[in-house]
């Protein structure tokens, strides 16, 4: 699924981290530091529009439609394959590791 369809980015979407897999490489923050930020302890986590880290497992935020192409991108080179953006309404994944 491409960005620029209308499927994609007409629904909410939300990311998420799962650190298990996180290699702490920091790509994402450099593509989209509003979302992503590397924590003390060298791996990635989202955040949101508060800023404040989302630390427990599997805890997402919404992607702002202005910032998800490079969220995409953190997705695409992201080598520790482990963030994943799925749609809110049904929580079926449209980029990342378990994307249809």
């Amino acid at each position: 699924m491409s960005v620029s369809g209308t499927t994609a980015a007409a629904e909410p979407l939300e990311v998420w981290i799962d650190q298990d897999l996180c290699t702490g490489d920091g790509i994402c923050a450099q593509y989209a530091p509003e979302v992503f930020e590397l924590d003390i302890d060298g791996l990635a986590y989202v955040k949101g529009e508060d800023d404040e880290l989302r630390q427990q497992p599997g805890e997402t935020v919404r992607v702002p439609l202005t910032l998800l192409q490079d969220v995409v991108d953190s997705v695409k080179d992201c080598p520790g394959d482990c963030i994943h953006v799925r749609r809110v309404n049904d929580r079926v994944e449209v980029f990342g590791p378990d994307a249809e």
